[in-house]
């Protein structure tokens, strides 16, 4: 039996193709840290300054065409998706 055909109108759009770009903020003793594609930078004073610098990266590899989101570390080691390009306003709301 062959699969129902949907109507034009009725497709979802797509939103991205491809893997996602992670941007990992993580908290090592007193300092923060970004970590993206095996690299890691910093040192930030705070969270709120390395989330920022992250949106911030994400956002420019995003305008380029990639699907980009940012993730924070928490300390049981469970990375919370905090923003992802073409979902949540930039810049992010605090």
């Amino acid at each position: 039996m062959s699969r129902p055909r949907l109507h034009e109108d009725t497709l979802a759009p797509a939103f991205v193709s491809g893997p996602c770009h992670r941007y990992l903020v993580v908290r090592q003793e007193d300092v923060w840290f970004i970590k993206f594609d095996g690299e890691e930078y910093g040192p930030y004073k705070s969270e709120r300054e390395a989330r920022l610098f992250a949106v911030d990266a994400a956002h420019k590899l995003g305008e380029q065409g990639e699907a980009t989101e940012v993730r924070l570390m928490d300390e049981n080691g469970e990375a919370e998706l905090i923003w992802t390009y073409g979902l949540d306003p930039y810049p992010p709301r605090e």
